[in-house]
C-alpha cells in the first residue's frame, strides 16, 4: 500500500480508527502476558502488580492494560518527562529506568522501564511497563518502612536514567542500581519489563508498516479525539454544580490517634470536570503521604467507575479532567518526604469522591469499598537458604461496595487493586515463602447489609515459618469500616493478630514493623466487607434465606440486619415474625 508521510493529508476512515484502537489494546494485552509469563516475583506473575502501555512520541497515552488500577495512569507523566529531559539524546535501542517520586513517580517500589520506538530516525512512540519490585533498597527489605521520615530511608531513588544506549548495556549504570537492591529476583524482573517493552515495540512497528506512519498517526489522533468526545459526553451527564466530599486517614505511623482529612471540591461545568484538593490537610512527618501521580491516578480510576466502561484508555480520556493537588498536602508531599504509603491513600480519596457525587449521580456510584489493611512478611527461608519477600495479596482485599442495582463483588476490595480471589495461588504462596496456609475463606456476616449487600470479606490464616521473620503492616482499615449508602449498612472492620506459640497475642497497629516473629506463630487476618446500598429490609426474604444456607449471612445476622426470621432447624422463613421484624426496621 502507499505510505503517506504527511498525516494532515490523510482522510480519516472511522472503521480504521476502531481497528487501530483494538489493535493497540491487543498489543498492551500481549505486553501484559509477557510480564505474567516471564517475571519471577509472585507480586508480579501472580498478583499482577504492574501496568503495560504504549505512548506517542511526546508521552501521551495511546493505550494501556491495567492490571493494578493505581498504576494505570502513572506512566504517561513520566514518559512525557523523559521525552523532554532527554530531547535530542534519545536513540533507537535505548532503555530508561525510573522510580523517582519527585519526578512524577508514584511509589518507590514501582519501577518502570521505557523503550523509545523509532521508524528510521524518527521517534514515533514509546513502550513502557511499570511493576512493583520485591525490593528497592532503603532501610527495610521489601520497601515498606513505617518508621521512615524521608525518602532515603525508603528506597534507592532512580531518576530517569539510561540502562541501554543504542542497544548496548550500560553495565556500570546497571550494576550501580542493582548493587543497592537486596534481591536478585528484582534484576530478573526488570529484564522481564524490558522484554515486555520490546514486544510492544515490535507489534507497534508492524502496525505502522501495515498502514503507513502518516496514516497511523492521523488515525491515532482521531482515536484520541473520539475518546475525548466520549468522555465529555459522560461529564455532560452530571448536572453542573460544585460538590464537596471528604474522608479520613487514620494514624500517620508516628502519632497515635492522629487523623488527616482528604477534602475534594468537584466542579462540573458542561463538558469539563475539576477535582480540587486544595483544602486537604498538610503532609505528615512519616511515610503516610502521597505523590501527585499516585493521587491523580486514584482520582482518575475512581471517576472511571462512574462513566461508560467502554471508553478507550488513551490521552483523550483524561483531557477533559483537571486535577489540582497542591504541594505540601498529604496527597502531594514535598521533597524529601517519605511517601511509600501514597498508593494506599487511594481508598480514602475514592471515598471522598463517592461522597461528593453520591446524591447527584446515585445510579453511578458504589457504597464504600473495604479500606486497606495489609501486611508484608520477609525473612530467611531455611528450606532454600535465602531471603524472601511476600505481600499477602490474598488476605488484604475484602469486599467492594454495592450499587443501586447490584451486590458488591466478594473479596475484590481495595478500590485501587485487582481482584482478590486469584491474586495468589495457595501452593505458590507456600513454595515462595516458608509459611503454611491454614485457612482462606469468605467471612460470614462481613458484607454491609442492604437491599443490595456489599461484597464479602475474607479470613486468612497462615503459620509462620523460617527464621528472622519480620511482619510489616500498612493501612488504616481498622478504625472505620466501608460505609453504606442510602440506608445501606457498613461492612466489618479489618484486623490482624499474631498468635505466638507461647500464647501471647500481638495486635499490630495499622502501620507497624514487628521483628523477630517466632516460627509457629499463627497469623490471623480478617478483611472486611463492602458497604450496602439501600435499606436491608428491602432485600427479598428468600434471597436472605438462600444466603443463610450458603453461610454468607448467619441466622442472627438475617434477623438483626435484614429482619428475616428463619427456623433454626429447617431454615424455613417464619412469615409473621419476619413481617414484624421488617416493620420494626422500617420496611416499606
Amino acid at each position: 500500500m502507499t505510505h503517506l508521510t504527511d498525516k494532515s493529508a490523510v482522510k480519516i476512515d472511522k472503521v480504521l480508527v476502531s481497528i487501530l484502537g483494538r489493535a493497540l489494546k491487543s498489543i498492551t494485552d500481549e505486553m501484559s502476558l509477557v510480564m505474567e509469563k516471564t517475571t519471577r516475583s509472585p507480586i508480579l506473575c501472580e498478583a499482577k502488580d504492574y501496568v503495560t502501555g504504549l505512548y506517542d512520541a511526546e508521552g501521551r497515552m495511546l493505550e494501556q492494560t491495567e492490571n493494578l488500577p493505581i498504576l494505570s495512569f502513572s506512566l504517561s507523566p513520566v514518559c512525557a518527562h523523559i521525552a523532554e529531559k532527554f530531547r535530542g539524546e534519545i536513540y533507537p535501542g535505548d532503555v530508561f529506568f525510573h522510580n523517582d517520586v519527585f519526578t512524577l513517580g508514584n511509589q518507590n517500589n514501582d519501577v518502570a522501564a521505557f523503550k523509545p520506538i523509532f521508524v528510521g530516525e524518527q521517534l514515533v512512540a514509546w513502550a513502557a511497563c511499570k511493576g512493583h519490585m520485591a525490593d528497592i533498597g532503603g532501610n527495610v527489605r521489601g520497601g515498606y518502612n513505617p518508621n521512615a521520615t524521608e525518602v532515603w530511608q525508603e528506597a534507592l531513588r532512580i531518576p530517569a536514567v539510561k540502562v541501554y544506549e543504542r542497544g548496548k548495556l550500560r553495565r556500570d549504570v546497571w550494576e550501580l542500581i542493582f548493587a543497592n537492591v537486596r534481591l536478585d529476583i528484582v534484576e530478573a524482573d526488570m529484564r522481564a519489563e524490558i522484554g515486555s517493552c520490546t514486544v510492544g515495540e515490535r507489534r507497534l512497528l508492524a502496525l505502522v508498516e501495515k498502514y503507513g506512519l502518516a496514516n497511523f498517526q492521523a488515525h491515532t489522533d482521531a482515536l484520541m479525539a473520539a475518546t475525548e468526545r466520549m468522555m465529555r459526553s459522560e461529564i455532560q451527564g452530571i448536572p453542573n454544580g460544585i460538590y464537596k466530599g471528604e474522608a479520613t486517614v487514620y494514624f500517620d505511623g508516628k502519632n497515635p490517634g492522629s487523623t488527616y482529612q482528604i477534602r475534594v471540591t468537584i466542579t462540573v461545568h458542561d463538558e469539563h470536570i475539576v477535582f480540587d484538593y486544595s483544602e486537604t490537610d498538610a503532609q505528615t512527618n512519616g511515610f503516610v503521604n502521597g505523590t501527585y501521580t499516585s493521587s491523580a491516578s486514584a482520582t482518575i480510576l475512581t471517576f472511571l467507575q462512574m462513566v461508560d466502561p467502554l471508553i478507550p484508555h488513551n490521552h483523550g480520556m483524561v483531557a477533559p479532567i483537571e486535577i489540582i493537588i497542591p504541594e505540601g498536602t498529604i496527597l502531594n508531599a514535598a521533597y524529601p518526604a517519605a511517601t511509600t504509603f501514597g498508593n494506599h491513600l487511594c481508598p480514602p480519596n475514592a471515598d471522598a469522591i463517592i461522597r461528593a457525587l453520591a446524591d447527584v449521580i446515585p445510579d453511578r456510584v458504589t457504597a464504600g469499598w473495604n479500606p486497606l489493611l495489609c501486611s508484608l512478611s520477609t525473612g530467611e527461608d531455611t528450606r532454600k537458604g535465602g531471603p524472601y519477600v511476600d505481600i499477602l495479596f490474598i488476605g488484604l482485599k475484602g469486599g467492594s461496595g454495592a450499587t443501586s442495582d447490584c451486590d458488591g463483588y466478594d473479596h475484590i476490595g481495595m478500590i485501587d487493586a485487582s481482584g482478590g480471589v486469584l491474586d495468589q495461588d495457595y501452593e505458590m504462596f507456600e513454595q515462595m515463602t516458608p509459611h503454611v496456609l491454614e485457612r482462606h475463606e469468605y467471612l460470614c456476616d462481613s458484607a454491609g447489609p442492604g437491599q443490595f449487600r456489599g461484597g464479602l470479606g475474607v479470613e486468612t490464616r497462615y503459620r509462620v515459618g523460617g527464621e528472622g521473620t519480620q511482619i510489616i503492616t500498612f493501612g488504616d482499615g481498622d478504625v472505620e469500616p466501608a460505609f453504606g449508602l442510602f440506608g445501606g449498612g457498613p461492612g466489618t472492620l479489618n484486623k490482624i493478630e499474631l498468635h505466638q506459640p507461647d500464647g501471647k497475642v500481638v495486635v499490630p497497629t495499622s502501620k507497624d514493623l514487628i521483628a523477630g516473629v517466632p516460627a509457629g506463630t499463627l497469623y490471623v487476618q480478617e478483611a472486611g466487607g463492602g458497604g450496602g446500598f439501600g435499606p436491608a429490609s428491602r432485600r427479598p426474604a428468600e434471597q436472605v434465606q438462600a444466603e443463610v444456607r450458603n453461610g454468607v449471612i448467619s441466622l442472627e445476622g438475617a434477623r438483626k440486619h435484614y429482619g428475616v426470621a428463619l427456623d433454626p432447624e429447617t431454615l424455613a422463613i417464619l412469615p409473621e415474625l419476619t413481617a414484624r421484624l421488617r416493620g420494626d426496621l422500617g420496611a416499606p
